[in-house]
């Protein structure tokens, strides 16, 4: 991409698809489309979006509609924020009604069920001949659509389709950065949401601030784990994408997959918990991709499975917790082991 975009289509207007949208409408012309018609008719009369981001404004320049292929149609950017389990079939019927050309670009944080497949796979598989990107990074929606200071990290196959978005979100309270890492920052998108789960557990056993510290590093040790056995570069994960984002969605109170952990933690029935939530907490279908993904890689990634025991076996977060203190201990760095070492 060397020219600007002549329109933007950002598909999925849950509370980020729609806060990117609102932050290209006064760049360039942008289309938000949404399966609701309730959220589209209040988009659309400046309403702004009520379901998922109840007082807040945006732009008068953002449309919005329910039709898709209206929205994609003559777009030469798309933007995809639907949930992981509705994101191919979305990108499927998209598909005949985009050019070739037109790069897809994933909000979505985790992995597809079924096939285990990242965000970026998704695409490559639906739509083999479209230039890839993924745009993360510790993002919560709410403070960026006020206006509060934030960074961002663009990825993509295609350089030019990075630094077109960093053109496009960059301002003096956005800083977006490029980055050729897809695999990195997907992974540190998915993980980070398992180990939020588990912070949040922690934080309803009352475990203490010392003990959540200690479960997130070792946390950032599973994904950093995970994203080098399937290409990555551990210094993405040390970054916004990876570090970054996990700070953010274990410290804030904005964070669904903390809340849902910190719920569950104080004894509420995971399928309870969940049956409430507006939005989807991705750290929970996320969980158990990551731990087939570690068991072919022959990693271990005890807290993640610990996450997943709860939420697919039904254990009880005191007993996982109690299992992770009872592990075996080793050194800490694993490239200065002086024996296996252990999280």
């Amino acid at each position: 991409m060397t020219t600007p975009p002549a329109k933007i289509a950002v598909i999925g207007a849950g509370s980020w698809g729609t806060t990117v949208a609102a932050l290209l409408a006064p760049v360039v012309p942008t289309v938000l489309w949404s399966r609701r018609p309730d959220v589209v008719a209040d988009v659309s009369a400046g309403r702004g979006n009520r379901r998922y981001l109840e007082g807040h404004a945006l732009p008068p320049a953002l449309d919005a509609t329910g039709d898709l292929a209206a929205a994609v149609e003559g777009a030469s950017m798309l933007l995809v924020a639907v949930p992981t389990h509705g994101f191919r079939d979305v990108l499927a019927s998209a598909a005949p009604h985009t050019d070739d050309s037109v790069p897809v670009v994933s909000l979505a944080k985790g992995f597809e069920q079924g096939t285990d497949l990242r965000m970026s796979q998704v695409v490559a598989d639906v739509m083999p001949r479209h230039p890839v990107g993924v745009l993360t990074g510790p993002n919560l929606a709410r403070e960026i659509l006020e206006g509060r200071s934030a960074a961002t990290v663009a990825a993509a196959t295609d350089p030019a389709v990075a630094l077109a978005l960093q053109d496009l979100l960059n301002s003096d309270r956005l800083r977006v950065y490029t980055n050729k890492d897809l695999v990195g920052c997907e992974v540190g998108g998915a993980l980070k949401n398992v180990v939020a789960l588990a912070a949040g557990m922690a934080e309803g056993l009352q475990t203490g601030d010392n003990a959540r510290a200690a479960l997130v590093t070792r946390g950032l040790v599973e994904m950093t784990r995970l994203g080098i056995a399937l290409g990555g570069d551990p210094l993405t994960l040390s970054g916004l994408a990876g570090l970054g984002d996990v700070l953010a969605t274990c410290m804030s109170d904005q964070s669904r997959n903390r809340h849902v952990g910190e719920q569950v933690g104080l004894g509420r029935p995971p399928d309870e918990v969940l049956a409430e939530m507006t939005q989807v907490a991705e750290g929970v279908r996320a969980a158990g991709v990551t731990c087939r993904l570690a068991a072919e890689a022959g990693i271990e990634v005890p807290i993640a499975d610990g996450v997943r025991s709860v939420f697919e076996e039904g254990h009880a977060p005191r007993d996982v917790w109690s299992a992770l203190m009872a592990r075996r201990t080793g050194a800490e760095l694993e490239t200065a082991s002086f024996e296996d070492a252990d999280t």
